[in-house]
């Protein structure tokens, strides 16, 4: 019987994460300074040293530290599955496998970078940290990370995510962290949005600006993010780096086509970085990476490439990335998660380099993938995760329809059972597809940062 699951044991996890820095052909722009725009590291009242020093490295591998690995050892390496039902299910000659980052305790990817970031903030003696959530999946691992170092913990969850996702406040709170609702009354800039707009349903880009602004008036307090920067989404590539040993040494086969979705980028990239170095050696030329994003925050494929804010406020540094300007807020049918303005710098730099293509995929189309994945593979995926399965379903019909056989790798970032509500209007038909508005990105553009370089 053919193998369905495929295993690395536990002394077989990487012990250094991959720094796609030092291999890129063009290297990444620099950040700048928000009011001087100017060249400028991280604000080290924001991020401790470590961090600081591994977002602009050029070493190709840092040492995860053993007080990280020990914790990692709790879940990982994770399982790398043939989707064989899923498979039948299409009629296709395609080989699907995915890596299930679901089974985490806090049940997504999140967790990669969370406990690293809690470790080094620890090591720092820093006492507390606070940060943003949008769909809760980073909230949630940060407070876990947070309850392993010993250090207090302070989330701004995007309120419409809130109010849609209790359990995933629930698991916060259980963890030890405390959750607010974004825009809330704790900050300056929160009381601010909501006086302009008591029913502001918050976006990635206001519970920033809060996170930023709590962590710049506490002398105690650093902030912390899930994605976006490279320093993040090098701590994820020990998931792209156990697929690829599994894939070679236990499968004994090599992607054609690496598909994941998009928010800020860490998931999609912590899978593709470690292949995408094979690619720029010239030993895997013809290897296609797919990274998906909702048609409702359209960040790749309607924003383009331009300097901005990481947050509403501007407190955060300029970055050229794709943006659909930071004082976007998505609108509140959208239940997909993935909901911030900009896209990850190295994200953005592959793209423009055309290392990488960008789809977007709408509402319905996404929780119909997750729907069959589920009735065929059993897992119930993260909203999230669905959009990169929608497009791996599509490739699939697309290789039965030219009759050829192709090995698709699922980056699956997540289960879905915190998530229910989501699902639960799709199923009931109150779910509606969203394309957002051209006019709008038109207008969100009009507020960018002038920066000339």
């Amino acid at each position: 019987m053919d193998k369905t699951k495929f295993y690395l044991e536990e002394n077989e996890m990487p012990t250094a994460w991959y720094n796609i820095q030092a291999d890129l052909p063009e290297p990444l722009p620099p950040l700048l300074h928000p009011q001087t725009k100017e060249p400028t590291i991280l604000p080290p009242f924001l991020f401790v040293d470590e961090l600081n020093k591994q977002e602009f490295s050029k070493e190709r591998y840092v040492d995860i530290p053993e007080e990280v690995q020990a914790i990692y050892r709790s879940w990982r390496p994770t399982t790398l599955f043939r989707a064989y039902r899923l498979e039948k299910a299409l009629d296709t000659p395609a080989k699907i496998y995915y890596k299930f980052e679901g089974t985490s305790p806090a049940g997504s990817h999140k967790p990669n970078t969370a406990v690293a970031q809690a470790y080094y903030n620890k090591k720092a003696g820093i006492k507390r940290i606070a940060t943003e959530t949008g769909a809760g999946q980073w909230g949630s691992a940060l407070a876990m990370a947070c309850m392993y170092f010993g250090i207090e913990c302070k989330v701004y969850m995007v309120r419409v995510s809130y109010e849609q996702k209790p359990y995933r406040r629930n698991l916060m709170e259980v963890w030890g962290a405390t959750c607010v609702p974004s825009p809330s009354t704790d900050t300056n800039i929160g009381r601010k949005i909501l006086a302009e707009d008591p029913d502001s349903p918050g976006s990635l880009g206001i519970a920033i600006s809060e996170a930023v602004e709590d962590a710049a008036t506490h002398d105690n307090t650093r902030y912390s993010l899930g994605s976006v920067l490279n320093h993040v989404l090098m701590h994820q590539t020990i998931i792209g780096q156990e697929t690829r040993k599994a894939m070679m040494e236990k499968v004994g086969a090599y992607p054609d086509m690496i598909v994941g979705c998009i928010g800020g980028g860490s998931n999609a990239a912590g899978m593709f970085l470690p292949f995408l170095k094979d690619k720029l050696d010239g030993k895997q030329k013809n290897l296609k990476i797919i990274v998906v994003e909702p048609t409702s925050c359209p960040t790749v494929t309607k924003g383009p490439l331009a300097w901005d804010y990481g947050d509403v406020a501007g407190m955060a540094p300029i970055a050229l990335m794709h943006t659909l300007g930071h004082t976007f807020v998505p609108p509140p049918v959208h239940a997909g998660g993935l909901r911030y303005h900009g896209m990850s710098p190295i994200v953005s730099h592959c793209v423009k380099l055309g290392l990488i293509e960008a789809r977007a995929v709408p509402q319905l189309a996404t929780f119909e993938a997750g729907v069959q994945f589920a009735r065929t593979e059993g897992y119930i995926s993260a909203p999230e995760t669905n959009h990169a399965i929608r497009v791996v379903i599509d490739e699939a019909l697309k290789c039965k329809a030219e009759g050829k056989s192709k090995v698709i790798l699922l980056a699956h970032s997540g289960h879905g059972h915190f998530d229910m509500a989501a699902y639960d209007q799709y199923l009931s038909g109150k779910l509606q597809d969203y394309d957002y508005p051209e006019a709008m990105v038109k207008e969100a553009l009009a507020h960018l940062p002038q920066v000339s370089r």
